[in-house]
C-alpha cells in the first residue's frame, strides 16, 4: 500500500495485469495487507477499458482497486513488453486472468517471465481452469455459478433456477488466489524459488459448494433448493413477525428444546413428528406452520431480544443500509474511509480479516486515475525523462 509501512505484506511488489472482477479482487487483497500493486492498464486512446467493474469514478472501481498504483503500458509494442520484463525482474508476484492462450501470445507467461526472474510468483485467474475442453471458453461469474451447480441449490423450492446476488464465484476465487500466491511466497522462503499459481471460477465454486458437494459424493444425494430452509438443520429459516421477518435457527437438540420454551411451544419436544432433527427436515412444512403462527404475536425486536437471551440463533433480515447502521457492524469498522482528491470523502467495503498486533492503517489510498503513477514507476527503474517522453508520444505509455 502506499505509503503504509509495518504491514504484512510491505516489501513486496505485485505486478497487476487483472481486468473485471476475479482478479482485481485478489490483487486488492494484497494491497490492502501492505503490497505495492502496481495495476498495469492500457494507455488512453487503445480502445481497451475494465469491462464490467463501470465508470472509473464508480462505486465498484473505486472499490476494487483501492491502495494501487497505476501504470500504462501497451504489452502489444515491444517496448511495453521489455518494460514489463524489466518490471518483471524486481517483482515477487504478477496476477492476471486473461484467457490461458493470450498470455502467451504476449509473451508474458510464467515461462517467459520465470527466465527472467525465478523467484517470481505468479498467479492466474481462468473461467474454467488452465487445462481440459472448457480452458479457452470466455467465462464470467453467472456461468460459474450454473455450471458449478450453485444456481440448482439457490432460491424457493420448485422456482427454477436462481443466482446469487453477489458475484461470489468471481470473489471467492480472488480470495483463493490471493491465498495461493501467499502459500508460494512463504514456500519461496525455503526453496528460494517462485512457481505459477492457478485458479478458475469454477474450482472456486466448487470449493465454495463445500458440504452440498460432499453431500453427493459420499451419500450419492443430489440438493435440492430448499429456498430460507437450512438444507439439512430444521429449523432454521425465515419467520414471519408483527412487522417483518426474522431468521430463526434451532439446530441440534438443545437449542431446540430452547427455542421450543421461547416460543412457548414445549408441547414440539414431546412431539414423536419434531423427535430428532432427521424427523423434523422430514415434516419441516408442517413445523414451519406452527412455529409461524406464533412468531407474529411480537415484533422482529422483541422476539430477537427474547430468542437469544434464550440462546437460540436469531436475527434481523436487513436491507443493506440497515446492515451498515447496525450497531454491531459498526463496531467491526467494516466501512473504511477513504479521501479522492477528485470525489472527496467515500468509504469502501473493509477487511474481514483482524490481526491483534497488525492493524490497517486508519484510511486507505484512494484508487489511483490512469496512469497516475506512470512517470513514478518508470524513473524507479532508471528510465530518463526524454525517453519516457518519447515511450508516450509512441504510444507505449
Amino acid at each position: 500500500m502506499m505509503g503504509a509501512s509495518k504491514l504484512p505484506l510491505d516489501g513486496i511488489q505485485a505486478l497487476d495485469l487483472t481486468r473485471a472482477r476475479a482478479g482485481p479482487t485478489c490483487t486488492r487483497q494484497l494491497a490492502d495487507w501492505g503490497a505495492d500493486v502496481l495495476k498495469i492498464e492500457a494507455p488512453p486512446g487503445s480502445g481497451i477499458s475494465d469491462g464490467i467493474t463501470g465508470k472509473r469514478h464508480g462505486f465498484d472501481f473505486q472499490n476494487l482497486h483501492r491502495n494501487k498504483r497505476s501504470l500504462t503500458l501497451n504489452l502489444k509494442t515491444n517496448e511495453g513488453r521489455e518494460i514489463f520484463l524489466q518490471l518483471a525482474k524486481k517483482a515477487d508476484v504478477i496476477v492476471e486472468n486473461y484467457r490461458p492462450g493470450v498470455k502467451s501470445r504476449l509473451g508474458i507467461d510464467y515461462e517467459a517471465v520465470s527466465e527472467v526472474n525465478p523467484r517470481i510468483v505468479y498467479g492466474s485467474i481462468s473461467g474454467f481452469g488452465q487445462t481440459g475442453p472448457y480452458r479457452d471458453r470466455p467465462g464470467v461469474d453467472q456461468i460459474a455459478q450454473g455450471l458449478g451447480g450453485l444456481m440448482s441449490i439457490t432460491g424457493l423450492p420448485g422456482q427454477g433456477p436462481v443466482r446469487v446476488g453477489i458475484p461470489i464465484a468471481d470473489l471467492t476465487a480472488g480470495m483463493l488466489l490471493a491465498q495461493g500466491i501467499l502459500l508460494a511466497l512463504f514456500e519461496r522462503e525455503s526453496s528460494g524459488e517462485g512457481q505459477w499459481v492457478h485458479t478458475s471460477l469454477l474450482e472456486a465454486q466448487l470449493q465454495m459448494l463445500d458440504f452440498q458437494a460432499a453431500r453427493w459424493l459420499i451419500e450419492g444425494e443430489v440438493a435440492p433448493q430448499a429456498g430460507n430452509d437450512h438444507p439439512t438443520s430444521i429449523p432454521t429459516g425465515v419467520f414471519p413477525t408483527a412487522d417483518g421477518h426474522i431468521n430463526i435457527a434451532a439446530s441440534g437438540e438443545i437449542i431446540w428444546q430452547r427455542l421450543c420454551h421461547a416460543l412457548d411451544l414445549p408441547e414440539l419436544i414431546d412431539d414423536p413428528n419434531y423427535a430428532n432433527n432427521e424427523l423434523r427436515s422430514q415434516n419441516r412444512e408442517a413445523l414451519r406452520e406452527r412455529m409461524s403462527a406464533v412468531t407474529p404475536s411480537r415484533t422482529s425486536k422483541e422476539w430477537i431480544l427474547v430468542l437469544n437471551e434464550a440462546g437460540v440463533p436469531c436475527g434481523p433480515i436487513n436491507t443493506i443500509d440497515k446492515t451498515f447502521a447496525d450497531e454491531q457492524v459498526q463496531a467491526l469498522e467494516m466501512k473504511r474511509p477513504i479521501s479522492h482528491p477528485l470525489l472527496g470523502n467515500l468509504h469502501v467495503v473493509g477487511q474481514a480479516i483482524n490481526l491483534a498486533r497488525t492493524s490497517q492503517p486508519p484510511h486507505y489510498q484512494a484508487t489511483p486515475e490512469l496512469g497516475e503513477h506512470t512517470e513514478e514507476i518508470l524513473r524507479e527503474l532508471g528510465i530518463d525523462a526524454t525517453t519516457i517522453a518519447n515511450l508516450r508520444d509512441s504510444g507505449v505509455i
